[in-house]
């Protein structure tokens, strides 16, 4: 049975029936939201603020993907969801789910999520923390000449935690967002991996600032400097590493008729000539080489990638940060498209982007911190829409 539960409610149940639940929503996660400025008007408050947030952070759990639906689950479970909520005026419209969503400020509710992460992950050590952006393509409204939304986020991948968003402004890009994401993380300890956008000297400066290492892929964006890693690289492969200090990795992977070999690289910078404004680049300790040969059935590819670090030079440990770096990709990005269908998304209405993008994160946090069941996130959420007892055990299993 699941702790905050006496013994599951149904509909001819008295609300007082329940009120460990009450407790558990009161005390959990939502006491992290109680401090959110309510954006309407004394006048239209037909429904309080908690309630309408609770029943969205619910329903989106349970399958919702939009305010109509969101309504839909609202009216479905009206009644167990009156005997912890105060519902005054019965369940909101999908209207105005829209209204308030679209009207709060995502600065505050991104506060507001972060409290609520920092308390899961007060006590875990993150390691690597990934930080990579992601476009929702139907965000875009063209009568109102509005781009589609572009918003970087942090990403635990050993605990499969979505730790904060930045959402990329309209006439800027990624390198004003990552800063400002990274600001507001705590990262002491931890290992920062970002791709070629974020190869920038501030914000290695930052990263080390707040007591962090740093994983950066190098590209052409960086041209003198990556052609001087390359150069080196190229010479050094050919004389196969001869009279050079290096660290070595290799990995080998295989199956699904493919298979990949990965082979690292990493050498101090004292071993290359003076790099273009090396100094610049603070905490630089290593570049790093990783040669990928991938084999299918029919073809096979290699790719080289470089790399910058501030961590010494050990093969396998880069290999392992810069391998789980993908886990933004795999875990977070490709769940929210497929399992969540952010990409299909509609929803443009001023902030309402935004803060339903902070909705689906704070639901693929609950949802992968329960560890009882072994199904898919569209099982787990397909099992809580039905199923009360289980969906107050998602979110015991962020307390």
């Amino acid at each position: 049975m699941a702790r905050g539960f006496s013994k599951a409610v149904t509909s001819q149940q008295k609300p007082t029936d329940s009120l460990p639940s009450m407790n558990l929503l009161n005390t959990s996660f939502l006491e992290h939201f109680a401090n959110l400025n309510d954006p309407r008007i004394e006048r239209s408050k037909a429904h309080l603020l908690k309630d309408i947030i609770a029943i969205a952070i619910l329903a989106i759990i349970s399958g919702a993907d939009g305010w109509v639906a969101i309504e839909a689950y609202g009216n479905a479970k009206y009644e167990w969801l009156k005997s912890f909520l105060e519902l005054p005026n019965g369940i909101p419209s999908h209207d105005r789910f829209s209204r308030v969503f679209a009207r709060i400020e995502p600065q505050q509710f991104q506060e507001c999520f972060l409290s609520w992460v920092n308390a899961i992950v007060g006590e875990l050590e993150l390691n690597v923390i990934a930080i990579d952006g992601k476009t929702m393509k139907q965000s875009y409204d063209r009568n109102d000449q509005q781009k589609a939304l572009h918003i970087v986020t942090a990403w635990s991948s050993s605990h499969q935690l979505v730790l904060g968003q930045k959402k990329v402004d309209k006439k800027s890009n990624e390198l004003t967002a990552i800063p400002a994401l990274i600001e507001m993380l705590e990262i002491a300890g931890s290992v920062i991996t970002i791709d070629a956008m974020g190869c920038q000297k501030d914000i290695t400066s930052l990263i080390v600032k707040k007591k962090g290492d740093y994983i950066l892929a190098l590209k052409g964006n960086q041209k003198l400097l990556y052609k001087a890693v390359k150069e080196w690289f190229e010479v050094a492969q050919k004389e196969e590493f001869l009279g050079r200090e290096y660290s070595y990795y290799e990995q080998v992977e295989a199956g699904h008729h493919r298979g990949e070999k990965r082979q690292v690289w990493t050498v101090d910078v004292s071993e290359l000539p003076p790099l273009h404004n090396q100094a610049l680049w603070t905490g630089l300790k290593i570049v790093v080489m990783i040669v990928s040969e991938r084999r299918l059935w029919n073809k096979t590819t290699t790719a080289t990638r470089f790399y910058l670090s501030s961590l010494s030079s050990n093969a396998e440990k880069i290999a392992l940060a810069i391998r789980s770096h993908w886990g933004i990709e795999n875990s977070l990005h490709w769940t929210l498209d497929v399992t969540f269908c952010e990409d299909e998304s509609r929803i443009r209405k001023q902030n309402s982007p935004e803060n339903f993008a902070l909705l689906r994160r704070l639901a693929i946090n609950l949802l992968k911190q329960e560890k009882t069941s072994k199904q898919s996130l569209k099982m787990k959420r397909y099992r809580a829409g039905m199923d009360n007892n289980y969906l107050v055990q998602i979110l015991n299993s962020a307390s």
